[in-house]
């Protein structure tokens, strides 16, 4: 899995602390050129791994980073998708470890060539390390890994 420093995403820079200020925290973001229109392309999640997001959290950061992008882009012909990761989101980019501290996920390790369940305990820019339920943390090398995705927990 290839780990993308946030930093080098074109204006995520100056979207991020705006995200952050309604109190959510920037996923992902992508700007398409196209011939008349630039598409946008947003992920937000929660600052807390337990909260959820709904549509009208969505709508509020959609209406202001919209016209943060369109200013920084210096055109109105845009259109944006602003979505949640959802709760089986599967993870692209190995930084995202570090926002999601504190969700259950499992990842595929190429090594033990199955999967590992926890809770992401910490990550940088080499490994993340997972608590698994025993307790015990498992640290993997993100070249290590393969896929990753949330896992979804039904409540009982």
């Amino acid at each position: 899995m290839d780990y993308i420093p946030y930093k080098t995403i074109k204006y995520y820079e100056d979207c991020a602390p705006l995200v952050e200020g309604l109190g959510f925290v920037l996923v992902d973001l992508k700007i398409i050129p196209a011939k008349t229109v630039t598409k946008i392309s947003a992920m937000i999640a929660a600052s807390d791994p337990n909260q959820n997001i709904g549509v009208n959290d969505c709508a509020k950061v959609h209406r202001v980073l919209l016209t943060r992008l369109e200013a920084l882009l210096g055109t109105e012909e845009t259109t944006m998708e602003l979505t949640s990761p959802g709760i089986e989101h599967n993870i692209k980019n190995a930084a995202e470890f570090a926002i999601f501290k504190g969700r259950a996920v499992r990842v595929w390790d190429k090594i033990s060539t199955d999967w590992i369940n926890g809770t992401i305990n910490s990550a940088d820019d080499k490994s993340v390390t997972l608590e698994k339920e025993d307790g015990t943390l498992v640290t993997v090398s993100y070249e290590n890994i393969a896929k990753a995705k949330f896992m979804y927990k039904q409540e009982a």
